[in-house]
């Protein structure tokens, strides 16, 4: 009988101890051998940062000599939604020569939380009252699709 209890106990707590334990995940870029923000500017080429960090996660949309290496760590218990545990970004510039130019780190502090307007932008035309909703489609006939051409369907396809 105490056997049955200890060995009952046991199987409970590694039940409970596998939901409380979290699980991390890492997202983006990993460091291999160097950090991305080891990079020196002024020495450092495109070509040698590629060939130390490999490519990058993104690049700037409006420059294309930008690059960012995004880095996230992300912890999550037994079934519930994962939350964020660290992020970083390094944004690495590069000048019209190919040098680098710039390297900024920033962390999650750096950011800003945007606010969306939830507002709807009214649009003109006529709302359906309850009654035509539900009859609005007694006595509509569908009429049978043909593929023969007229002045507004020239090849007959019906805009297929």
């Amino acid at each position: 009988m105490a056997r049955r209890v200890i060995l009952a106990s046991i199987v409970l707590a590694s039940l409970t101890t596998a939901c409380i334990s979290p699980i991390k995940d890492y997202h983006g870029y990993t460091a291999d051998e160097i950090a991305p923000s080891a990079v020196t500017p002024g020495e450092d080429t495109r070509a040698s940062v590629l060939a130390q960090l490999g490519s990058a996660s993104t690049e700037s949309v409006f420059d294309e000599n930008t690059w960012f290496y995004i880095t996230t760590q992300r912890e999550r218990f037994a079934f519930l939604n994962p939350s964020i545990d660290s992020r970083s970004i390094t944004a690495i510039r590069f000048g019209e020569d190919d040098k680098v130019e710039e390297v900024l780190t920033y962390s999650e502090a750096d950011g800003e939380v945007l606010s969306y307007a939830a507002r709807e932008t009214p649009t003109r035309g006529r709302e359906l009252g309850l009654l035509e909703q539900l009859f609005g489609t007694v006595g509509a006939v569908a009429l049978p699709r043909t593929d023969e051409r007229t002045p507004g369907d020239p090849t007959g396809r019906g805009g297929r």
